[in-house]
């Protein structure tokens, strides 16, 4: 498998290659996403821990799935509407991907594999932290909201690397 996360491509929800090597240089946040899940309104979280950092350098990037309890059935034109006109989502957002099993994306397969066994996501929401270079810096539950310190702790770091 690959070395770092340059090395993979996703597409927009409007449907353009978005290669994560456009973002070289820069702290990610890639978290699955869904629009029917008690845990959507993360969403605000994940906009506000954006428009906090993405003058440091910081990107996050959603990436929605319907694999945990079919709670992202809309196509992409229903997810951009939806995250934009509810939670006023300005952050860049892949289209809809498997993110376990057999059909995962490779990013997810890559990120699992980093991660280790416990890395793959359970749920939407999962977290995942790609430090300057590339690499695996890291994941946080579902469970974990964009506020907890612990998380926007983990991210600092990442900044300041």
């Amino acid at each position: 498998m690959t070395g770092n996360v340059y090395d993979f491509e996703l597409t927009t929800l409007a449907g353009r290659p978005m290669p994560l090597s456009d973002f070289r240089g820069r702290p990610l946040v890639i978290v699955n996403t869904a629009s029917a899940c008690g845990l959507t309104p993360q969403y605000a979280g994940l906009e506000a821990l954006w428009r906090e950092f993405k003058d440091q350098g910081l990107v996050v990037i959603g990436v929605p799935c319907n694999d945990f309890g079919g709670q992202e059935p809309a196509d992409a034109n229903g997810i951009a509407a939806f995250c934009t006109a509810t939670y006023g989502v300005d952050f860049p957002m892949a289209a809809k991907r498997h993110v376990r099993g057999p059909d995962a994306d490779p990013l997810f397969r890559w990120l699992a594999q980093e991660g280790g066994l416990l890395a793959r996501p359970l749920w939407n929401f999962h977290k995942y932290l790609i430090a300057r270079d590339g690499s695996f810096g890291g994941w946080f539950s579902s469970l974990t909201p964009p506020s907890a310190g612990r998380f926007r702790r983990r991210i600092r770091r990442l900044l300041d690397a």
